[in-house]
């Protein structure tokens, strides 16, 4: 989880392979119309973020009854929308990219080709609500190499590479 260029889909592709999992990008599971929102330059409100985080809720469980593994980058700003994710499972995991505003905004100017327009990291900064203690996340910085951070991430979460 993290605001938009943090390396949340990088990260999950790295991380997944590393691992031998799946991996999912949660702007998969967006509907059109978000898309179509936040490509305007408008933000998401919470209505419109219910089914789209209940559709990655859906996914997730699909994946934990089945007995399979996998790695979902998703924004997931908010405790209440970590909820709805994870709701009471000790079979999921949070991974929280932390990063500047200044770090990420650079990010943003040199990505091409993504429906995210930078001049929304504002807001997405002003809805960040990080994980606290009861969430039991895994935080890394990602002032690091994306290797860096797959092995930190790998090592908080006591997993053998595979």
């Amino acid at each position: 989880m993290g605001v938009s260029g943090s390396g949340k889909s990088t990260i999950a592709d790295r991380l997944a392979t590393r691992l031998g999992w799946r991996c999912e990008d949660g702007d998969k599971f967006h509907p059109a119309s978000n898309v179509a929102k936040m490509s305007a330059g408008h933000p998401l409100t919470d209505e419109d973020r219910w089914p789209w985080l209940q559709a990655i809720a859906d996914e997730i469980d699909r994946v934990c009854k089945a007995g399979q593994r996998a790695v979902i980058a998703c924004s997931a700003l908010k405790h209440a929308y970590r909820d709805i994710l994870v709701h009471g499972r000790h079979d999921v995991r949070i991974v929280f990219l932390d990063g500047t505003y200044d770090l990420i905004a650079g990010r943003l100017a040199a990505r091409k080709g993504h429906f995210m327009p930078p001049g929304l990291l504002t807001s997405q900064f002003q809805t960040l609500e990080p994980p606290d203690a009861n969430e039991h996340p895994v935080t890394v910085s990602i002032d690091a190499t994306v290797e860096t951070i797959v092995d930190d991430i790998i090592r908080q979460l006591k997993l053998e590479h595979s």
